[in-house]
């Protein structure tokens, strides 16, 4: 049941992205020959809209074909007014946007969901006290709930990490022991750690862990519009990060993972419950939308870029430079997948 829900959430996601673009691409007068879930033959079709709306072979992504525009032949063009090459460059670069920028809409939405319903954080309770850390001096103990930070209220652990990760100075601790309101005197002391990356960085901290324990945070209507705005806005930034850090070595390869994964993750997610299921897929439609936006021929980005040439010069490039770069762009994305898949089955293979 899980895997059906994932290949259901996947397939929503790949169909608001083509939507997108289909929309944009209607808006601007252009002619949309086929919306396609999917890659390969075509296993179902439907004409509506004077559109063929379809479901492919391959449920690896899917596509909108537009009226002179196919990636797999650059040199295919049409000079009819309903045609994609008709319209200005500025048109097209928003027709190609429109794509991300419903993922990123469609994780906004998802997040904002979730934050009615009450997002799953880490309580601010102590598991762990680091011995001879600035915390075991100050008499923090495990079990401790904290409270306040200098009279701000903490909620989550999030919130006490910011807190003490932007300070040196001596911080007033409020604290729940026991059914007991204590005030401890803590100052954050500059500590080498390791990030999510894995990389050496030194942040202040107090020489604590979590209790592994977690509420539910409630926003209103108003607070929720923030809450996801914010959540949507973290998310992009953590994957521009790591794809910065794969681009310098930091993240390894191996640590790519394909549509293997994916599924496998949202089903798992969608045992773990609603809220687990909604954020996970919020976060690979921000996966989709940043992705996508890669300056890498044949996908939005590599066309966009195209166009922004286009628009800056006033000519379009060289068709041979224009072929060779698509191709090339084809060669390194059916790559990026295969190395995917095949980090997903040694995952497989070393879980069996």
């Amino acid at each position: 049941m899980g895997f059906l829900w994932a290949l259901l959430a996947l397939s929503i996601m790949i169909f608001i992205h083509e939507l997108g673009h289909f929309l944009a691409a209607r808006f601007f007068g252009v002619y949309v020959e086929r919306f396609s879930i999917g890659f390969g033959p075509v296993i179902a079709k439907k004409h509506c809209c004077s559109t063929e709306w379809a479901i492919s072979a391959l449920p690896l992504g899917g596509y909108v074909k537009m009226k002179g525009q196919d990636d797999t032949d650059p040199t295919q063009k049409s000079s009819d007014p309903d045609s994609y090459n008709a319209k200005a460059p500025w048109q097209r670069i928003i027709i190609l946007f429109a794509g991300p920028f419903a993922n990123f809409l469609l994780a906004f939405i998802l997040y904002f969901i979730v934050a009615l319903i009450g997002f799953n954080e880490l309580a601010p309770k102590v598991g762990k006290v680091l011995p001879n850390s600035p915390a075991f001096t100050a008499g923090l103990q495990k079990g401790d709930t904290i409270v306040a930070i200098e009279g701000m209220p903490i909620k989550t652990w999030e919130d006490l990490s910011k807190i003490i990760s932007q300070n040196t100075k001596p911080l007033h601790f409020t604290i729940k022991r026991d059914g007991k309101t204590i005030t401890l005197i803590i100052t954050p002391k500059i500590t080498k750690t390791k990030n999510v990356f894995g990389e050496e960085v030194q942040r202040a901290m107090i020489g604590i862990a979590p209790a592994p324990e977690f509420i539910k945070v409630h926003y209103s209507f108003t607070q929720a519009i923030k809450a996801a705005f914010d959540k949507t806005v973290e998310a992009s930034k953590f994957i521009v990060l790591g794809i910065e850090k794969m681009i310098e070595g930091v993240v390894s390869p191996k640590e790519i993972g394909g549509v293997i994964t994916i599924m496998d993750i949202s089903a798992k997610a969608s045992q773990a419950g609603l809220v687990a299921f909604l954020s996970f897929c919020a976060l690979i439609s921000v996966n989709l939308g940043i992705l996508n936006l890669l300056p890498i021929p044949a996908l939005d980005g590599g066309h966009i870029m195209f166009n922004l040439y286009e628009l800056i010069t006033q000519r379009a490039p060289s068709e041979e430079v224009l072929v060779r770069l698509t191709y090339a762009g084809w060669i390194f994305l059916i790559g990026l997948m295969g190395l995917g898949l095949y980090n997903d089955i040694n995952r497989l293979l070393g879980a069996g």
